[in-house]
């Protein structure tokens, strides 16, 4: 398997979807993705119940990617938020991110604690700031392979313009890969491809509700987008159907008719690879060794 690195020399864009935890990951793998994104939103959501505010930790999101990492090989962009305090802050959690097998670590500009970039009333550090945060992590990571993408939330803050000011100057101070967070309209992500496309990678980010239009990848590969990252529809879409489900099951005291829209008991252990990893045991008990 290629390094993210090596995927984003090729023209076509990537679609990386949101996960949050291994089985996430590996229904996502199954179905085709090269990457994921590994959300610090969707974790907030399903670990801790609760928004996208800067309330989970480094160490959270670590375990996460951990665990993420010992189930599927395909490499992760991981939410690094605004570091989780000064440059020495992200340095430490370019160093735990990237031994918990993180391939990209996404950087902001917010202050921390930060909120969810299509929220409103978000604060920013400097420029300044964020470019030493920047090669502070460029200087902590243990492998070349290893990407920092630096994202910018100033478009909400501070207008269109000085975002790309920003953008700019998070390119010259090393940024692998650049994320202007929640443009507005169509034709600010045109003007954001026709500035940055023939420097940089640059990553769209596509919430449901938020911002940004929905704009498929095949149309923000056109505009000059190398990364398409859908970080919360996973959590949008389990936490409809679990509403669903809950109603049901509290209505008619039984899952029966619901039978049509969950997995049984066999086909989840097929999904989860339960009989190959059990024959993967027998190796070593000698249970598949001839008598």
């Amino acid at each position: 398997m290629s390094t993210l690195a090596e995927r984003l020399q090729q023209k076509n864009i990537l679609v990386a979807p949101g996960v949050y935890d291994a089985l996430t990951a590996s229904i996502a793998t199954d179905a085709g993705f090269e990457s994921l994104y590994l959300s610090g939103a969707a974790v907030a959501y399903t670990k801790l119940g609760g928004p996208d505010i800067g309330l989970t930790s480094a160490n959270e999101m670590a375990e996460s990617m951990s665990l993420i990492a010992n189930r599927v090989e395909t490499p992760v962009i991981m939410d690094a938020d605004a570091g989780f305090g000064n440059a020495l802050n992200a340095q430490r959690t370019m160093q735990l991110y990237e031994r918990a097998g993180a391939s990209a670590l996404q950087l902001e500009d917010q202050q921390h604690p930060k909120r969810c970039g299509h929220l409103s009333d978000k604060q920013l550090i400097s420029k300044s700031e964020m470019c030493g945060k920047i090669k502070a992590m460029t200087d902590a990571r243990k492998s070349e392979h290893t990407l920092v993408v630096a994202r910018t939330d100033a478009i909400a803050v501070e207008g269109f313009e000085l975002a790309l000011a920003r953008a700019d100057a998070y390119l010259e101070s090393g940024a692998d890969v650049l994320f202007i967070e929640a443009p507005k309209t169509r034709e600010q992500l045109t003007q954001i491809g026709e500035r940055y496309a023939n420097k940089i990678p640059l990553l769209a980010n596509m919430v449901e509700g938020g911002n940004t239009p929905i704009t498929d990848a095949d149309d923000l590969q056109e505009l000059g987008f190398s990364i398409a990252i859908f970080p919360g529809g996973i959590v949008r879409a389990l936490a409809h159907t679990a509403q669903d489900y809950y109603a049901n099951l509290h209505a008619q005291g039984s899952n029966k008719a619901f039978a049509d829209r969950m997995f049984d008991f066999n086909g989840l252990n097929s999904i989860l690879g339960t009989q190959e990893m059990l024959e993967r045991g027998k190796r070593y008990t000698g249970e598949d060794e001839s008598s």
